[in-house]
């Protein structure tokens, strides 16, 4: 079916990056995104509703979907699945929405290899002493938990070249960040990798 797609936009980052910032600032601002829902073999919490916190899904059918390639990028955790279906995010991308999954990078490299032309974001703080800093100032995390998010950042950016862009999310600079997030998706859309058959109706070939 011919449709005006959307864009797929994985965006990662450590913990402390601020990334949910980010994205909470980009939805305020912009009506052209909608975040991907996922699916889980989990049961539902009290208050959760199917298809609007997730996708509830029995583990067989979860297993027969990876088999099938229906699922672009999927975890294992605790005893349940859980991964992004790919009809949920065909059906809002073939809308003209641009879809974002915010994913860890293990899922982000499994969605680079399934789907192509899916649009990899990195948000990550200007140092690692403000990371430090950051997951400090929140006082909630022990130190054991605190060494771990560091250690697990480092794992994390060893895959930087694997993204398209890097934000880097300075503090105090939410707006400007934003605004960046959503000019290089407005620039994504008018290049000619995603304009492929312009050519051809500029010419009615």
């Amino acid at each position: 079916m011919s449709c005006k797609r959307g864009i797929l936009i994985v965006v990662s980052g450590p913990a402390g990056s601020g990334k949910g910032t980010v994205l909470n600032k980009v939805f305020e601002k912009s009506k052209d995104f909608v975040y991907s829902v996922s699916a889980t073999t989990r049961d539902p919490r009290p208050g959760e509703v199917d298809g609007v916190h997730y996708h509830f899904i029995t583990k067989e059918r979860f297993e027969a979907l990876i088999a099938e390639g229906g699922v672009a990028e999927h975890t294992y955790y605790c005893g349940n699945y859980y991964g992004t279906l790919r009809t949920v995010i065909e059906k809002d991308l073939c809308e003209g929405k641009n879809v974002v999954l915010e994913i860890e990078v293990d899922g982000a490299m499994q969605i680079k290899n399934k789907i192509p032309d899916a649009l990899l974001i990195l948000v990550v703080p200007p140092d690692f002493a403000t990371l430090e800093a950051r997951l400090r100032g929140r006082g909630t995390n022990t130190e054991e938990d605190i060494k771990n998010r560091l250690e697990r950042s480092r794992e994390e950016l060893k895959f930087f070249d694997k993204y398209d862009y890097v934000l880097v999310n300075y503090d105090n600079a939410i707006d400007e960040i934003s605004d960046k997030f959503i000019s290089i998706i407005e620039a994504e859309k008018s290049s000619t990798l995603r304009n492929k058959d312009f050519y051809n109706k500029f010419f009615n070939i």
